[in-house]
């Protein structure tokens, strides 16, 4: 009879059935047999792997305390002896996504054992760890947890029987920048021909160098009448309230934060603190005005040289911030600028 290979399962608190976003704090934990997702991730299996054992932790914990999470959650992976470790799927949750991505490199890199988690495309923690971690593409939501779990568990299965891998368009993992030499039916001087035939043509073709995504930034036009125009600041300086209520990320951030402006003669240095992580932030924690003007603005709108300082300003975290989320969290922040009615923006960067 052959061995069932023992199978550890990683997810969040939301699939391990314990809460939402209310528990999203709790610490790493661990529980014998499948939980949630993991249910399917059994009937997958079948009877060529049994899942041992799922350790759960809170996304905000993860996020929070992302060195710390890490080392309590392998000695919980590593105490049941696993042969293969499975991931979420995540889809496109970020925080989600991006603690899979850190738990399968990890375990992988200490543990030596095959690790395959799941996210969809604009999920940060594809391009966070697709070089370095086996991530099959998903759909957006959990509708697709069944086919990916499917995927998922095929090509774990294939990597802990030592066996050969194919392209990721075959496999249906994101591209890792790993080239291989293989044998072909044609030169590559042939290839290339017919890859510009079918372009010329109009026809599908597949490049065998993939080149890297620009982005053309269009600079707005000027400003018309700056003495009526209603001005907003914006940051990637993460700067939040004290004590961070939103949770913004320090670094690879999702997400961004609406918050009031303090008054000239306030002390926003008791209000208010910088929580990015790619600069010694504490003579901005001194005096906020450092990173955000709002003296030197608010002294300009009393000279009538602006028509008004929008009372409210939006700030998200740059720190390894992919382009992706960058993109997504700019166009959010917009969107609500324009609610706002505001012509101008003074975006300050670190």
């Amino acid at each position: 009879m052959r061995k069932k290979l023992r199978v550890v399962h990683y997810i969040n608190q939301y699939f391990g059935q314990i809460g939402g976003e209310e528990k999203a704090d709790i610490r790493p934990l661990i529980k014998e047999g499948p939980i949630g997702p993991g249910v399917i991730l059994q009937e997958k299996l079948r009877d060529r792997g049994e899942v041992v054992a799922t350790v759960i932790c809170g996304d905000n914990y993860f996020s929070n305390n992302s060195n710390k999470a890490i080392e309590e959650v392998l000695p919980l992976i590593k105490s049941k002896s696993p042969e293969i470790l499975i991931a979420g799927p995540a889809f496109n949750a970020g925080r989600y996504g991006i603690a899979c991505g850190e738990v399968c490199r990890r375990a992988s890199k200490e543990l030596g054992i095959p690790c395959v988690t799941g996210m969809y495309r604009e999920n940060p923690g594809v391009e966070m760890y697709r070089k370095s971690v086996y991530i099959m593409e998903t759909p957006g939501s959990a509708i697709g947890m069944r086919d990916s779990l499917s995927k998922m568990v095929e090509f774990a299965i294939k990597l802990s029987g030592n066996k050969p891998t194919g392209p990721p368009e075959e496999e249906g993992y994101f591209q890792r920048g790993i080239r291989k030499n293989i044998f072909t039916e044609k030169w590559a001087s042939e290839r290339v021909v017919d890859m510009l035939m079918a372009k010329l043509s109009g026809n599908q073709y597949v490049t065998e160098v993939s080149n890297p995504i620009d982005f053309e930034i269009k600079s707005a036009p000027p400003l018309g009448d700056i003495l009526n125009a209603r001005i907003a600041l914006v940051t990637e300086g993460g700067l939040v309230p004290k004590g961070n209520p939103d949770h913004i990320e320090g670094a690879r951030c999702t997400k961004f934060g609406r918050y009031k402006i303090w008054a000239r003669d306030d002390s926003p240095g008791k209000q208010f603190e910088s929580i990015h992580r790619g600069f010694d932030t504490s003579l901005i924690n001194e005096d906020p005005n450092r990173l955000l003007p709002i003296d030197v603005l608010t002294d300009i709108e009393g000279k009538g040289q602006i028509g008004k300082l929008f009372p409210f300003f939006y700030s998200t975290c740059g720190c390894g911030t992919y382009i992706s989320e960058a993109r997504r969290i700019g166009k959010e922040i917009t969107k609500n600028l324009k609610v706002d009615g505001i012509q101008g923006v003074v975006l300050v960067a670190t």
